[in-house]
């Protein structure tokens, strides 16, 4: 696996970016919940997306298209709960199902190995 420099830092600065519209537009108590967990969901599926590449071209498109989807959904995700008050539980528990399957499945992408 090899990480771009420059499209890593790229990748945080705009998930930064969203992360704090998100935290600048959202008017309730769970505001610090709803950038941090949309910094990290972002970033992370960003950071495959654009700066991680592996070995076997097969993999890392694989890897490619399933972060972008994954983006999308957290994307929408938060900016669904952006505009709708919230339950820190709530929270918690939908964007932990959805990163632990992307999760799960960029793994078994990664270790498949084609």
């Amino acid at each position: 696996m090899k990480l771009n420099f420059v499209k890593s830092i790229i990748s945080i600065a705009v998930s930064g970016l969203i992360a704090y519209g998100f935290y600048s537009f959202h008017e309730s108590n769970n505001k610090l919940l709803l950038s941090a967990g949309s910094f990290l969901f972002l970033s992370l599926t960003l950071l495959f997306t654009l700066a991680v590449s592996f070995e076997q071209t097969r993999t890392t498109t694989m890897t490619r298209t399933t972060s972008a989807i994954f983006f999308v959904i957290a994307l929408a995700s938060n900016l669904t709960f952006s505009f709708f008050t919230f339950s820190t539980p709530f929270y918690v528990i939908a964007n932990g199902i959805a990163f632990l399957t992307y999760f799960l499945i960029t793994y078994s992408i990664s270790k498949a190995k084609q």
